[in-house]
């Protein structure tokens, strides 16, 4: 007779029998938005509701979680070492309870990527074409940015990031794909002048941001004199303003060989030697559903390849 397997006795599952589980999804949607408010949007749950529950888990950890501080509410030390540990608990119980996983065939789900507005003229259109495509009933949403701020690798559903090695994230990166660096110029430029002698001599339309791109200082590494005469702060401007009144720029190749298929535009390489730009998935540290989360990758990876080659 086969008897069935003896477990030892584990005394701190049977201590969870008291607990109520479902106190900790409301938990970390506090610990993470710092506001009862957003946080019981964010799990649809009422303020007062939300309230309670965080009332239940204070009794339960004997702290205070998290104390007012200002207009906003600030994390205790507990709470700080609390997220790390709670956010992947509730990744593994997803992973259990979501089997069998993500089906793209029958998902509708909302996919929502966010980008600069340069990566999304270079690679949003191949991008929404593809995940389209492959889940066909999913809605494909891209929310665009000029720089970003901390709460769009987290806030309003995003799923992935997509943006500049120049741009700090608060998460884990991994690179997507790589942009150099041109000139482009007004078509009414010299054509015999090389790209050094346009930086030289032609006022430049700049990306007015808090951080010097990495070709101007290569620039003024080597000494090479130049003038900004126009400043603008979204980056895809840049070539349509040089076509358009004049001047050169600095700017990414993908983006200019893009724009040249609407205006005129003159593009050479980039006289000094500099690194490529870096564009890099960041995922949202609250997606739990690895499934999705390789499949969206596969996509991102196939799609801007594509979009790459035909650019």
């Amino acid at each position: 007779m086969n008897h069935p397997p003896q477990h030892p006795a584990d005394p701190d599952l049977a201590r969870l029998a008291s607990v109520n589980l479902n106190l900790l999804v409301p938990l970390l949607a506090v610990l993470e938005e710092r506001s009862v408010t957003r946080a019981a949007a964010r799990v649809g749950m009422t303020q007062p509701a939300m309230s309670h529950a965080l009332g239940r888990m204070r009794r339960l950890l004997g702290d205070e979680l998290v104390v007012r501080q200002g207009s906003g509410l600030a994390l205790t030390p507990r709470a700080v070492e609390l997220i790390a540990p709670l956010r992947e608990v509730l990744r593994q119980t997803a992973r259990v309870v979501n089997f069998p996983g993500f089906d793209p065939a029958r998902d509708n789900r909302t996919i929502t990527l966010a980008m600069t507005t340069s990566t999304a003229f270079v690679v949003g259109a191949e991008l929404t074409r593809a995940i389209s495509e492959w889940a066909p009933h999913a809605t494909v949403r891209i929310r665009t940015f000029v720089e970003p701020q901390p709460s769009d690798f987290t806030d309003d559903g995003v799923d992935v990031v997509l943006v500049s090695e120049a741009f700090a994230a608060p998460y884990p990166r991994e690179r997507l794909y790589e942009n150099r660096w041109v000139v482009v110029a007004h078509p009414d430029t010299a054509p015999d002048a090389p790209a050094l002698e346009l930086l030289e001599s032609v006022p430049h339309t700049a990306y007015d941001a808090r951080h010097r791109i990495a070709p101007y200082a290569a620039l003024d590494a080597a000494g090479v004199p130049y003038r900004i005469g126009r400043l603008v702060s979204d980056f895809l401007l840049v070539p349509q303003l040089v076509a358009r009144a004049g001047g050169v720029a600095i700017h990414t190749r993908r983006v200019a060989a893009q724009m040249r298929r609407q205006l005129p535009l003159r593009i050479e390489e980039f006289p000094l030697p500099v690194p490529p730009l870096g564009i890099d998935m960041v995922w949202n540290p609250r997606l739990a559903d690895t499934v999705f989360i390789a499949w969206l990758r596969a996509i991102l990876v196939e799609a801007t390849t594509e979009a790459l080659v035909v650019g």
